[in-house]
C-alpha cells in the first residue's frame, strides 16, 4: 500500500480514536449525572425503598436477606434506622418468617407484589410494592413502601364503628321486638291512645276483653268513642279516666266488671305518654285481672272473721275450764250429801224429805251436765273415741229419739252407707245426736218430721277449704227437719256459747256449742243450712276409717268387785264437806282413813296407806300429781286414784297414765266411788292388821 494512503488511514484512525475518546467521555459524563439524578431521587423521594438480597441460611435455603441499599425515608417509614447491611433475622427475629413469606414468592416467581402488612417491632403499618431486580440469579427484590399507620387505624376504627353501631341497630331491633312480643302476650291487657282518644296500639288481651265485654273488635286506629257508642254510661267513665292521665296525671283504678252473672275485678293503671320534649302526646294504659285475688282477700276476710269466732270461742271455753273446778266440787259435796240423807231418811221414813231431794238432786245433775257441756265446747273434756258403725248408734237410740221428740213428730232414718265406720267417743255422739233431735223438736211446736242420714262422702280440695277440712272421705250424719227454720244472722251464731232464741228457762244456749265442740275435737266439722220457713239441716262430717267389714268394739262391762275392808287409805282433799263425805263413806265400809286438808300435810303425817286418793287442784303449793310423785318414792306400789273436777288432761298435762292410777272426775256418784276404790285395793297385798286412822282432820 503506498505510504500516502497509509497516512491517511492513520488520520483517519486517530480520528476516530479521538472521536471515541470524546464520546466515551461524553457517556461518562452522562452516566455520572444519571447516577447523580439517580441518588438524588433515591434520596429525596417520600416512599421508604430499600433493596434486599436472599442468601440462604441456618433455616434453609433463601430463608434470610440483607439489605444492600436503602433511602433516608426508610428510617421515617418503617422506623427503624442504618437498615443497610442489617440482615432481616436480627432485626426483627420474631416478625422473620412473615416477611419471608411476603417476599420470597416474588423473588421465585418474579412477579410483583402490593399488599399491607404490620411491622410489629415499630407498630407501623407500611404500605409496601415490591418487585424482582433482574437478573433472577441476582436474589435481589426491590422495595417501596410507606408509613399507613393512621390511615390504618382511621379505617379500622370507622369500621368497628360501623360494626358498633350494626351491633346497636340490631340490638336496639330485637329490644324493640322483643319489648312487642312481651306486650303482645302480657298478662295485662295494654291500650294506647293519643290525644284525639284514637287507639295507637292494642294488644291481643286488651282486643279479647273488649270484644267479650263490648261485642266490638278493636284495632289500632280505632276511635274510642266510637267503639263505646252503644254503652254512653261505660264511655262517660272511660272517657274521665283517659282524660285525667292526658292531664298528666298517673293512677291506678280498681273496675268491676259484670256480664252473664259474672262478676270480674280489674285493676286499671293509667300513665300518661311523653315525646322527647315531655309534651304529652297520648296515654297508655295497663290492666290487670284482679278477681281472684279480690276473692282471695274475701276469703281471708271470712277466715278472719271466722278465726276471731273461733278464738271467741276458746276464749269462753277458758273461763268455763277456770270456773269448772270449783263448781264441781259445790256439785260433788251436794249430791254426796244427798245420797248419804236419802239414806237416812228412808231409815225414818219421812215421807215428804225424799220429794225435796229428788228435786235438789235433779237440779245438781243438771248442773253438772251443763259443766259438761262447757267442757265439751272449750275442747277441754277429753274423749273416749273407738271404732264405731253409725248405723248401729243411730238405730240403737231411734226409740228413745223418739221418746224424746213425742208422738206428734215422725222420726225416720236411712243408711246410704251401713257399713261406715268412724273413730269418735260414742257417748258423746249419742248426746250430740240426741240434742240435734231436741232443738228439731223445738222448732215444730205442732209437730213434723224429723229425717236422719248416715253416708259417704267425698271431700274434694274446693269443698275442703270451705268446710275447713282437709280433703279425703268422711262420714255426713244429718238430721233434717221441716220445722220453723232460722234466718242466715240466726244460723251465723248458732254455735255461738250461749246464745238461743228460746226461753231462758228452757235452754242454756250450749246445745249446738257442745256439738260443735265435740265434732271438731273428733276431727270433724258441723255444717247449718237453713231458711225460715224451710226448715233446718245440720250435718256432722266425721272422719271415716278403712277397714268397714270389722264389727265395731263391744262395749266394756264394768269389772267384778271383790268387796275389800280393813285398808288404810290417804285422803287429800281441801273441800271440806267433799273430804268429810268421802272420809264417812269409807269408814261406813270399814276402812280406816287419814284425811288432810293438802299435800304437805299428807306428806308431814309419813303413813303407810294402801290406796291414795287425791284432789288435783289442791292449795299449799303442792298440786295432786306431785303429792302422788312424792307418796310413790316411799311406796313404789301404791295405787292412786285422782279425783278432779277438770278434765283428766288437766291431771296429767297430757302425759300417759301412771300404772296403778286412775282418775274420778267430778262430780261423781258414791258408789262409783267405792268401785274404783274397791278395784284399787284388789291390786295390793292383804289389809293390815291395825287399822287405826292416824290422823283426822275434818
Amino acid at each position: 500500500m503506498p505510504s500516502r494512503e497509509l497516512q491517511s488511514l492513520r488520520q483517519q484512525m486517530e480520528v476516530l480514536r479521538q472521536r471515541n475518546t470524546e464520546l466515551e467521555t461524553q457517556w461518562a459524563r452522562h452516566q455520572q449525572d444519571d447516577q447523580d439524578l439517580f441518588r438524588f431521587l433515591f434520596d429525596t423521594m417520600d416512599e421508604g425503598f430499600c433493596v434486599i438480597e436472599f442468601f440462604d441460611g441456618p433455616h434453609g435455603p433463601l430463608s434470610d436477606y440483607v439489605h444492600v441499599l436503602a433511602n433516608a425515608a426508610y428510617t421515617r417509614h418503617a422506623g427503624i434506622a442504618d437498615v443497610t447491611g442489617q440482615k432481616l433475622r436480627e432485626m426483627v427475629p420474631d416478625e422473620a418468617d412473615d416477611w419471608i413469606a411476603r417476599y420470597g414468592p416474588v423473588l421465585r416467581t418474579g412477579k410483583p407484589l402490593q399488599f399491607e402488612q404490620e411491622l410489629v417491632a415499630t407498630g407501623r403499618v407500611l404500605s409496601v410494592t415490591t418487585f424482582r431486580i433482574e437478573p433472577a440469579e441476582r436474589r435481589q427484590v426491590a422495595v417501596l413502601f410507606k408509613d399507613v399507620t393512621e390511615r390504618y387505624r382511621a379505617e379500622t376504627a370507622l369500621q368497628q364503628l360501623n360494626e358498633h353501631l350494626e351491633q346497636r341497630v340490631a340490638a336496639a331491633l330485637a329490644e324493640r321486638s322483643l319489648f312487642a312480643e312481651l306486650v303482645e302476650n302480657s298478662v295485662a291487657r295494654v291500650q294506647v291512645v293519643d290525644t284525639s282518644m284514637t287507639f295507637l296500639a292494642v294488644n291481643k288481651r286488651a282486643v279479647r276483653d273488649f270484644e267479650y265485654l263490648f261485642n266490638h273488635t278493636l284495632k289500632a286506629g280505632d276511635s274510642l268513642i266510637d267503639c263505646l257508642a252503644d254503652f254512653p254510661t261505660e264511655l262517660d267513665r272511660c272517657m274521665a279516666l283517659w282524660r285525667r292521665a292526658l292531664a298528666g296525671e298517673s293512677f291506678t283504678e280498681v273496675i268491676a266488671y259484670e256480664k252473664n252473672g259474672r262478676l270480674g275485678h280489674f285493676e286499671s293503671r293509667f300513665t300518661p305518654l311523653r315525646d322527647g320534649a315531655g309534651v304529652i302526646t297520648g296515654a297508655y294504659l295497663f290492666v290487670y285481672d284482679i278477681t281472684r285475688r279480690v276473692n282471695e282477700q274475701q276469703q281471708l276476710l271470712e277466715a278472719e272473721k271466722a278465726l276471731r269466732q273461733a278464738q271467741k270461742m276458746e276464749a269462753v271455753g277458758q273461763l268455763t275450764g277456770g270456773i269448772a273446778h270449783d263448781f264441781n266440787n259445790l256439785l260433788a259435796g251436794i249430791l254426796g250429801a244427798q245420797e248419804l240423807m236419802r239414806q237416812r231418811v228412808q231409815q225414818a221414813r219421812h215421807d215428804d224429805i225424799p220429794a225435796l231431794l229428788d228435786s235438789a238432786c235433779s237440779s245438781a245433775h243438771r248442773a253438772a251436765t251443763l259443766v259438761q257441756r262447757l267442757l265439751a265446747f272449750s275442747r277441754q273434756q277429753t274423749l273416749q273415741p273407738q271404732m264405731i258403725r253409725l248405723r248401729t248408734l243411730v238405730e240403737g237410740m231411734q226409740e228413745l229419739i223418739s221418746r224424746s221428740v213425742g208422738p206428734a213428730i215422725e222420726v225416720s232414718c236411712h243408711f246410704e252407707h251401713d257399713k261406715g265406720l268412724s273413730f269418735v267417743d260414742p257417748p258423746q255422739l249419742e248426746s250430740a245426736l240426741l240434742n240435734l233431735c231436741i232443738n228439731a223438736r223445738d222448732a215444730m211446736p205442732s209437730g213434723g218430721r224429723i229425717d236422719i242420714d248416715c253416708r259417704r262422702v267425698q271431700i274434694t280440695d274446693d269443698t275442703a277449704q270451705t268446710l275447713n277440712l282437709p280433703a279425703g272421705r268422711y262420714l255426713c250424719l244429718a238430721v233434717e227437719d221441716n220445722g220453723q227454720g232460722m234466718s242466715a244472722e240466726v244460723a251465723a251464731r248458732a254455735v255461738e256459747p250461749f246464745f238461743t232464741t228460746k226461753p231462758s228457762e228452757r235452754n242454756t244456749g250450749l246445745g249446738l256449742s257442745m256439738v260443735y265442740g265435740f265434732v271438731r275435737q273428733s276431727g270433724g266439722q258441723l255444717q247449718i243450712r237453713s231458711a225460715p220457713g224451710e226448715g233446718t239441716c245440720i250435718r256432722l262430717y266425721l272422719p271415716w276409717k278403712p277397714g268397714s267389714e270389722r264389727p265395731p268394739l263391744a262395749a266394756i262391762e264394768p269389772a267384778a268387785r271383790t268387796p275389800a275392808s280393813g285398808r288404810r287409805i290417804t285422803l287429800v282433799e281441801d273441800h271440806e264437806p267433799l273430804r268429810a263425805i268421802i272420809t264417812e263413806v269409807l269408814e261406813d265400809l270399814g276402812h280406816c282413813i287419814d284425811s288432810y286438808p293438802n299435800g304437805p300435810a299428807a306428806l308431814e303425817a309419813n303413813g303407810q296407806p294402801e290406796l291414795l286418793i287425791t284432789d288435783i287442784g289442791l292449795p299449799g303449793g303442792l298440786d295432786g300429781r306431785q303429792v302422788a310423785e312424792a307418796f310413790r318414792l316411799r311406796l313404789p306400789e301404791v295405787p292412786v286414784l285422782f279425783i278432779t273436777g277438770y278434765d283428766a288432761n288437766a291431771v296429767l298435762n297430757e302425759r300417759p297414765m301412771p300404772s296403778g292410777a286412775r282418775v274420778l272426775t267430778k262430780p261423781f256418784t258414791l258408789e262409783a266411788l267405792v268401785e274404783q276404790v274397791e278395784q284399787l285395793l284388789s291390786m295390793t297385798r292383804s289389809p293390815v292388821d291395825d287399822c287405826v286412822p292416824a290422823k283426822r282432820e275434818s
